[in-house]
């Protein structure tokens, strides 16, 4: 570099005489060196870009080793939410495929709504799992009340689902051409699997089955495994499928995200899952607040569905022993007692109310703010949902998931998964109402035995340490029914703070 210098300085002092003094020998003399120095400021650029980009390789390599670790910890201007890739898309970092003995392959038929089958993909993903088998992508219910012809892959991102899982089983969007023709040819074992099954029954009942026949279909899946008494992996897994891999579709969860931004944008929100339409009313044989055709409606409604098979219901009986949803009436009033403010704006959760404006005018008028996702998005929007109830379901889990309360009015299956979920996002508020104290304290207020004061002070005093705050879930031992469901408080994912299946 320091003879560079100097030769620089050189031609320049060369100039110089050939200003003064004319050409001659001096141009020939100063024509040599300058060609020289380029030669050699020619090679000097070409090492430096050539170490530079050794130095490029280098450090690349570098961050792919400690690039992830290092940024993991750097906080972000962005939720996950709102963060919109505008280039290229980050390097999908897939965890490595579990290498497996494979027993056999698992098909199942789920049944029931959306969240009910929710949480029975979640205990087929578990029993696969510990079998050693392979799982083919689940089929939907297609057949009861709802009639939504919605496969798994309409609802769910299967990608994702497959990839996500496949350090724990290996599952396929199909069963493999040759087993395929064994299924077509009958050559397979088809049965229910007993409710509430702990783990032992499918080593010593299914397994074998799945050695002797390769293929095994589970035609029923709800509540086909124990809350209780598992191996914790099989909790976990449970947990790491319902709130990891269990991702809808991009087009349910974009609509979700904008429903709740129009929510935000308006300020706070609560979710009221509003459980009273015609297929709970007919299935449960709650009837209480309607007329005597909605009765009979309804009663004829239950005896035409084979698989419903409690027929004979008195509707006042389970409403007492608070079996039943509570009415919209009924709903207005609690949340009036409980202290909500009236101008809240209040997401109904549900299908269509049975009954219509008649019997949502109570709560339209205590809690004017009332909508719904049909109100918040145009037609064209929901067009692709229409007839399709498990997406409008995903929908509203998505918005529940968010809402700053969630209150449901009865606890079916949406109300305990949700519940469950928003504990394993920090113990969101929810409310769980006690529908058996509290038609009994409705019953003395519209009777006016006791004044507003005496009821709105009992309801807030017996939900105090009801509003999803942590707890042990209650183990009930040969009853499984009466005891908490797994999927409405995990307990044994809740502490798993730094691990990958929190930050889902």
């Amino acid at each position: 570099m320091l003879k560079m210098w100097k030769t620089e300085d050189s031609v320049e002092e060369w100039e110089m005489k050939v200003k003064l003094f004319g050409g001659g020998k001096v141009d020939k003399l100063k024509t040599s060196v300058v060609s020289r120095s380029s030669m050699k400021l020619w090679m000097i650029r070409a090492i430096t870009t050539v170490l530079l980009w050794t130095c490029v390789v280098h450090l690349l390599a570098l961050g792919e080793i400690w690039g992830p670790r290092l940024l993991k910890s750097w906080p972000s201007c962005f939720s996950n939410q709102d963060a919109e890739l505008t280039s290229v898309p980050a390097k999908l970092v897939l965890p490595p495929k579990r290498i497996y003995k494979n027993n056999g392959y698992l098909m199942v038929s789920c049944n029931g709504g959306l969240n009910q089958m929710r949480a029975a993909i979640c205990d087929m993903v578990a029993i696969a799992r510990y079998l050693n088998v392979t799982l083919v992508v689940p089929e939907l219910d297609k057949s009861s009340f709802w009639n939504d012809p919605s496969e798994f892959q309409d609802i769910f991102d299967v990608d994702h689902f497959i990839t996500s899982l496949r350090d724990e089983v290996r599952i396929l969007k199909e069963l493999p051409p040759r087993l395929k023709t064994r299924v077509k040819l009958g050559l397979f074992y088809s049965l229910p699997p007993v409710s509430w099954s702990n783990i032992s029954y499918y080593t010593h009942q299914i397994l074998p089955l799945l050695q002797k026949y390769k293929v095994v279909h589970l035609n029923k899946t709800d509540a086909r495994l124990a809350n209780n008494g598992l191996p914790i992996e099989i909790q976990k897994l449970r947990c790491r499928v319902n709130f990891n891999a269990l991702k809808f579709t991009s087009q349910i969860e974009e609509l979700g995200r904008r429903v709740v931004r129009i929510l935000r944008e308006r300020g706070p929100f609560l979710v009221l899952h509003l459980r009273y339409e015609m297929d709970m009313l007919a299935f449960s044989g709650c009837t209480h607040g309607c007329n005597d055709e909605e009765t009979e409606q309804l009663t004829r409604m239950r005896y035409a569905y084979p698989w419903w098979k409690e027929k004979d219901i008195s509707s006042e009986m389970k409403r007492k022993e608070g079996l039943c949803p509570l009415t919209p009436e009924e709903t207005a009033l609690v949340l009036s007692a409980l202290g909500i403010d009236r101008n809240v704006q209040i997401y109904v959760a549900a299908g269509e109310i049975y009954g219509g404006k008649r019997r949502m005018k109570a709560l339209a008028s205590a809690f004017p703010n009332l909508v719904r996702k049909e109100t918040l998005l145009g037609p064209s929007d929901l067009k692709f949902f229409q007839n399709h109830s498990s997406q409008m379901a995903a929908l509203d889990y998505l918005v529940s998931l968010e809402s700053d309360i969630f209150v449901p009015t009865y606890n079916g299956n949406m109300a305990k998964v949700v519940e469950g979920h928003r504990r394993f996002l920090g113990f969101k508020k929810t409310i769980s109402l006690d529908r058996k104290l509290l038609v009994g304290l409705i019953d003395r207020y519209n009777k006016g035995s006791l004044s507003w004061d005496e009821f709105s002070s009992t309801v807030k005093e017996a939900h105090a340490d009801r509003m999803g705050s942590p707890k042990a879930r209650v183990v009930i031992p040969d009853k499984p029914k009466e005891e908490d469901y797994f999927y409405a408080n995990p307990q044994e994912c809740l502490q798993l703070l730094d691990e990958p299946l929190r930050s889902s």
